[in-house]
């Protein structure tokens, strides 16, 4: 397959790229971290759409057990079925439903496998893939067949740090953590979604956007994906083109600070700034 690099709808840096070429090269899963909202999961649509594969996605939650991604046998239903004297009872395969893993190791076609949030499920949840990731293959034990993937899937796993993975399957990925984007790949990432937009409204939205992430205290700082959506609203209609500009430099909420804020702590500790700010000004 042809190498990994940016595309026309994301930027990779120069050393996610080469991540992703040598994961791929040495047939390891690839274990992304980073804060929320960098691209993850983007990277792995992005790998797909770029190299002509499919996506099979698996998004992990609280609840989501390893065997789940394998199959799962539907017993309950079967012994419904055999008390009412349904025919398929006799054929197991009826009760067993394919899971993601099942489904990308069935494909004729390379595909790309997405795991997405892993770190979600509880601390077994990495240890008891080891052997299917390793092997690229598992046994079903109601049909007594073992199912090895046709090709191996480029595998991408992406964790947001929520809880710690095991030694042991970390030595089986490759590893890479997405760096905070400076402001030069920022404009980069913006002129990819909006190519059009004004520069000076780019200048003065990375100026508030970069000044609140370096605020001390903020319980979430805004991410990528939510300085996109703020723009978007910046750029609607309904808003002055000047708004940004026109800040008042004595209120620390930025305009539209929905998109960018989370909590209710974080616009308090904004507020607080704001009204120490006017009474040193005041003096």
């Amino acid at each position: 397959m042809a190498s990994f690099s940016s595309t026309s709808e994301y930027i990779a840096s120069d050393d996610l790229a080469m991540a992703v070429n040598a994961a791929i090269a040495l047939e390891k899963p690839l274990l992304i971290k980073g804060e929320p909202g960098t691209g993850k999961t983007m990277l792995a649509e992005q790998i797909a759409e770029s190299t002509g594969m499919e996506l099979v996605q698996w998004h992990i939650k609280s609840t989501t057990k390893a065997h789940q991604g394998l199959y799962e046998y539907d017993a309950v239903s079967r012994l419904r079925d055999s008390q009412l004297g349904d025919d398929k009872v006799a054929d197991v395969g009826n009760y067993i439903k394919k899971g993601k893993l099942w489904e990308a190791f069935a494909l004729e076609k390379r595909v790309v496998l997405l795991i997405d949030e892993i770190d979600k499920a509880d601390i077994e949840f990495p240890n008891d893939l080891l052997q299917e990731l390793d092997k690229m293959e598992f046994f079903v034990y109601e049909t007594g067949e073992t199912i090895q993937a046709i090709n191996r899937p480029v595998i991408i796993i992406t964790s947001n740090n929520e809880k710690e993975l095991p030694d042991a399957f970390l030595r089986r990925c490759f590893f890479h953590y997405i760096n905070f984007p400076s402001r030069e790949t920022m404009k980069a990432i913006i002129d990819v979604h909006y190519p059009d937009i004004q520069k000076k409204l780019v200048d003065e939205a990375l100026e508030v956007f970069f000044e609140l992430r370096e605020l001390p205290g903020l319980k979430k700082r805004p991410s990528t994906s939510e300085l996109i959506d703020w723009l978007k609203l910046l750029m609607s209609d309904d808003v002055p083109d000047d708004i940004l500009a026109q800040r008042d430099p004595s209120k620390a909420i930025p305009p539209l600070y929905g998109a960018l804020l989370k909590n209710e702590q974080d616009v308090h500790l904004l507020e607080r700034l704001a009204f120490m700010h006017r009474r040193e000004t005041a003096r």
